[in-house]
């Protein structure tokens, strides 16, 4: 399964961006860029990397800027696009951006919205007493490996630290105090389907927060691209003896 675009965050500070075009479609641009630090500047500026085209004869102005290197975005013009601007939740310093790939603005907006609601206003509070205890963290578990599945699962649904809930400011001490290193567990999935899209709640659940997934050969690759990015995977005959610590996930699929 390959991906349509490569999602990036890119810091705009006091980095000059071009800006092409007037109107509510520009102006609306020029909000953003700002809100990103960005210095905006014309089109003749050569050490500009980037620019945003709100124009209506886009093509020509688009050519002659990829012609120099430049990444360009053609608002509302998908096939000139070198990148898209996502629609963004913001809650500082955590940041989600939802992109259709220039398929439908109005999509990843309402996407946005149903975001919004969603996420707690702490969100960000956590995300930053996180970053700051990261010493202590490292202190608490100095093997990366139980840092992370310490982690893992104070930050999985119902755990200590779950970020879709509001959290004390003192959350994060808390769980350092108390948290301990998660036992060996694993967790046999038989699969009715080779269809990802056929994974119960419980099993998408699991993957996304496993540290290993052992499987059969014959479990698609698009299944096993819903772990989670860094957990192991690992083929096999028949479930392991020893899973080794926190949470493995064993898979096969019938059907």
């Amino acid at each position: 399964m390959s991906l349509h675009s490569l999602p990036l965050f890119v810091r705009l500070a006091g980095r000059r961006v071009i800006l092409i075009g007037d109107g509510e479609m520009a102006e609306a641009k020029r909000r953003l860029l700002e809100r990103a630090g960005a210095v905006i500047v014309a089109d003749e500026h050569a050490d500009a990397a980037i620019a945003i085209v709100a124009a209506e004869d886009a093509e020509p102005v688009a050519e002659r800027l990829r012609a120099r290197g430049v990444l360009v975005n053609a608002v509302d013009r998908p096939e000139l696009c070198d990148f898209t601007l996502p629609a963004i939740v913001d809650r500082d310093p955590v940041m989600i951006a939802v992109g259709t790939g220039g398929a439908s603005a109005g999509l990843a907006a309402m996407l946005r919205q149903r975001l919004e609601a969603m996420l707690p206003e702490s969100l960000g509070a956590l995300a930053r007493a996180l970053r700051n205890a990261k010493p202590a963290t490292r202190e608490r578990w100095p093997d990366y490996g139980d840092r992370r599945r310490a982690l893992g699962r104070a930050l999985a649904e119902g755990g200590t630290l779950d970020p879709m809930r509001e959290h004390a400011p003192e959350a994060v001490q808390l769980w350092l105090a108390a948290g301990a290193a998660p036992e060996p567990e694993l967790v046999r999935f038989t699969l009715a389907s080779p269809d990802p899209d056929e994974l119960t709640l419980r099993q998408a659940r699991a993957l996304a927060v496993c540290d290993r997934v052992f499987h059969r050969e014959d479990v698609p690759a698009a299944i096993l691209a819903r772990a989670r990015g860094d957990a192991a995977r690992i083929a096999c005959a028949a479930p392991p003896a020893d899973p080794g610590p926190g949470l493995s996930i064993d898979l096969e699929v019938r059907g």
